[in-house]
């Protein structure tokens, strides 16, 4: 069965979605992984990175998106989700990776959310709102090594899907006051979700990303998170720079990670996440 990992951050702006498909890229490429990429974000950035603008318009005129799961939940008898239609395979835009499939965002998810909020349970309540995608990809868990759920930036109902079907998450994050700021509050939600709920959702840990190494407040915050108070720290940190800018626009097409994700420490600290994350589960 897969393990899943949610990816989470109540501030935008702090690489959480690059964090997400450059890992599941690393996972396949280097790892040899199948990874499945579930994009819970309405934003649909990681969507955008791994198939494009046109391809998730005609998806998304078609009905072939996550929001149409949360849709027909609301309303069984006129809407139908069609997992095997909306899984798309074998994405990316690095030839080089292979076994990469992603289940894309839609905008609809923003006016999705609410309604959920005030959704029947129906009778013994058997339905759950926050069981909604735990249900539908129950069948094809076993299909894949690893599973990445790129969360909105919030903790409502939709990014409890995602951490209601997590073995763990991770917290990308920009070393800085308001990036850090909401940090306690996730660990703090998250195990009182789980707790409630009977199941364990680890905390894998902090991950920074767009570092200033000639930033003081950066440095500061740095040696603040490696004293793990919060959450443990991963070692990847990764710099801020043009190639991670560039590697959002799917336009751009390249034949391996590196040329994608830079020749330099970028990649290096991708494949040190990735290793981390399989070691940690794979000596289980």
């Amino acid at each position: 069965m897969a393990i899943v990992i949610s990816t989470i951050n109540l501030k935008g702006g702090v690489a959480k979605t690059t964090t997400t498909v450059g890992l599941a890229e690393m996972l396949t490429s280097e790892f040899k992984k199948k990874v499945l990429v579930i994009d819970l974000d309405p934003q649909t950035n990681a969507t955008l990175m791994l198939i494009g603008e046109y391809r998730w318009k005609d998806l998304n005129d078609d009905g072939y998106t996550i929001a149409t799961l949360f849709e027909e939940a609301l309303d069984p008898d006129e809407i139908k989700f069609i997992l095997e239609k909306t899984i798309q395979k074998n994405v990316s835009n690095i030839s080089a990776v292979k076994n990469l499939d992603l289940l894309p965002s839609s905008l609809d998810l923003m006016d999705v959310q609410d309604r959920l909020a005030k959704m029947s349970t129906g009778p013994f309540h058997v339905t759950n709102p926050i069981d909604i995608l735990k249900k539908a990809i129950r069948p094809i868990k076993y299909h894949y090594d690893y599973i990445l759920i790129d969360c909105p930036p919030n903790l409502g109902i939709i990014t409890l899907n995602g951490l209601r079907i997590a073995n763990g998450y991770i917290i990308p994050t920009v070393p800085d006051i308001l990036s850090t700021y909401g940090i306690p509050q996730i660990v703090n939600r998250v195990k009182e979700f789980a707790k409630n709920m009977d199941i364990k959702v680890e905390t894998l840990g902090i991950v920074v990303t767009k570092y200033k190494e000639n930033s003081k407040i950066h440095k500061n915050t740095l040696e603040t998170l490696k004293k793990g108070t919060d959450a443990p720290l991963f070692k990847s940190i990764f710099k801020e720079n043009n190639q991670m800018a560039n590697a959002a626009d799917f336009t751009n097409l390249y034949s391996t990670f590196k040329q994608k994700w830079g020749y330099d420490s970028q990649s290096q600290a991708f494949y040190d996440l990735a290793k981390q994350i399989v070691e940690r589960y794979e000596r289980k």
